[in-house]
């Protein structure tokens, strides 16, 4: 929840920042896009660490990194010092999710692992909805500023993690007995494989998420002359709330209710094709009633798959180096989808945003058609 209401916090105010700082859509989508990239280089660190030094120690680390550089995005006076800060902003956002997905993993039994991490996924949507209240609330007493400032708030959780938060007994006994290099090199000989196939679905997967999700509160607030749809503030806060508790927050959860009953695989499958067939739907909406109903639906099936790719990921790799594979196989695809903000914005400043987001539907389609090489995981228990 906090990792998506301090990184989208950017995506909220972004009309706003391209009228402060005259950005061009590609422009905009590039700082996003550096992020992105950022994201992936710091889940290798991060992940390296979480497997040699705890999980917990390293979610608050990430955490705390991302909630002080979304602080200090606030003090940006030109583009460059706002990308330095969002870059190193990635960093932290990237750590967090392999340290805390794979923490939950190692704590439940395998019958509830989907719905435990489903429960995690979601909070991702409150976040989002979150970051839309408070900065529809701060915009309207100061500017765009003290949105980021609030940003920092995160970074007080990192005290109660390190204080009550225990590290898995699985990764205890694991780190009490150290791999040499020899057997380390043959656990990644059998993980790569499988990080690969999971990496290219997250890859595009995620380049249709950050393509369409970055973009759609700016396209919703430009004005029709610029291709938007003329929502006014108030409209379009009211618009991301109900998006995110209607659309994503049911979508995260009942993917892992789903997935524990009737297997990974298939759920993940349903939920890529249903996401890649409602993209276009919405891109072609008009009536705001419409959008709503749309993005609504894509938002369920497009954003609940990540909770397959928590579960799959934790479940396909070994303790000693699980944290480090989900972050290759998530991450890395993290970093190679960076630059779906920019080429969305691009294509948006050529034809369309609605064109831009036809791009998101197909990149939807490939991801499923990767999802069919990806091992079923249902009722493995960790080693």
């Amino acid at each position: 929840m906090l990792d998506a209401f301090d990184v989208l916090l950017y995506s909220i105010v972004l009309a706003t920042l391209m009228r402060e700082f005259s950005m061009t859509k590609s422009t905009a989508g590039l700082l996003n896009s550096l992020t992105l990239i950022a994201s992936a280089i710091g889940s290798f660190a991060f992940g390296f660490f979480a497997d040699r030094l705890g999980r917990g120690r390293m979610l608050s680390l990430s955490i705390l990194t991302y909630s002080l550089f979304t602080f200090a995005c606030g003090f940006s006076t030109s583009i460059t010092m706002l990308a330095i800060f969002r870059f190193f902003l990635g960093l932290g956002m990237g750590g967090e999710w392999n340290a805390g997905a794979t923490l939950v993993a190692e704590t439940w039994p395998s019958a509830w692992r989907g719905r435990a991490l489903g429960i995690v996924q979601s909070s991702w949507a409150l976040g989002y909805a979150l970051a839309a209240v408070v900065a529809r609330l701060v915009l309207s007493h100061a500017s765009w500023r003290w949105v980021f400032f609030i940003g920092v708030l995160p970074a007080l959780v990192t005290l109660w993690i390190r204080h009550d938060v225990p590290e898995p007994a699985i990764w205890q006994r694991s780190h009490a007995k150290p791999l040499n290099k020899a057997d380390r090199m043959k656990l990644w000989g059998v993980a790569l494989p499988k990080a690969v196939v999971l990496m290219l679905m997250n890859m595009f997967g995620m380049f249709a998420w950050w393509g369409l999700f970055t973009w759609i509160p700016a396209y919703l607030a430009l004005p029709f002359s610029a291709g938007g749809r003329n929502f006014n503030l108030l409209d379009l806060t009211s618009f991301l709330v109900v998006l995110n508790l209607c659309g994503m927050w049911p979508g995260y959860l009942l993917f892992g209710v789903v997935a524990d009953k009737f297997g990974r695989k298939r759920t993940l499958l349903i939920y890529l094709v249903l996401a890649a067939l409602a993209v276009p739907f919405f891109a072609s909406a008009r009536a705001p009633g419409v959008i709503l109903l749309t993005a609504s639906i894509t938002a369920f099936f497009g954003t609940g798959f990540f909770t397959g790719s928590a579960i799959i990921g934790s479940e396909l790799f070994p303790t000693p180096i699980r944290a480090t594979a989900l972050g290759v196989s998530y991450n890395t695809a993290r970093g190679l989808s960076a630059f779906a903000p920019f080429v969305i914005g691009a294509l948006g400043q050529a034809f369309g945003l609605a064109w831009g987001f036809y791009a998101c539907g197909v990149a939807f389609a490939l991801a499923a058609v990767s999802a069919i090489w990806i091992p079923e995981t249902k009722g493995m228990e960790l080693e």
